[in-house]
């Protein structure tokens, strides 16, 4: 809990807000939890941080889909077997494959951006917190 006492806005910086959050962790402390539920933001255990104040919205989701679609979408394209075997096949392997990469990802990117909201956060509201 070393890291937790940020006095000034200096101490954040988007590769650290970014880095903590994606390990499911608190942007300003990086050790309470992110989340309560699968995606449901909280306030830090630890530190006492109000997470829920860094609104997430649709770039989560947006990303995600982006990355799932560049690393498994794409490759895909270039195998002979998506267009040569029958369609019902190429779902039933392919969609398994999507559904768990975007489900593994999604928290992974939303805990990103709400770091990056943390380290961008008007300079003003840092220095009352």
């Amino acid at each position: 809990m070393v890291s937790a006492s940020l006095p000034a806005a200096e101490k954040r910086s988007v590769l650290l807000g970014m880095k903590r959050g994606m390990a499911m962790r608190c942007p300003n402390c990086g050790e309470g939890h992110l989340y309560r539920k699968y995606l449901k933001v909280q306030a830090c255990e630890a530190c006492g941080h109000d997470n829920t104040r860094y609104p997430a919205d649709d770039a989560p989701p947006y990303f995600t889909i982006l990355i799932v679609g560049h690393l498994i979408v794409a490759p895909l394209l270039f195998f002979p077997w998506i267009w040569q075997a029958n369609i019902w096949l190429v779902l039933a392997t392919v969609m398994p494959a999507l559904l768990l990469a975007t489900l593994a990802f999604l928290p992974v990117v939303k805990g990103a951006v709400v770091g990056v909201h943390w380290a961008i956060e008007p300079r003003n509201v840092v220095e009352e917190v």
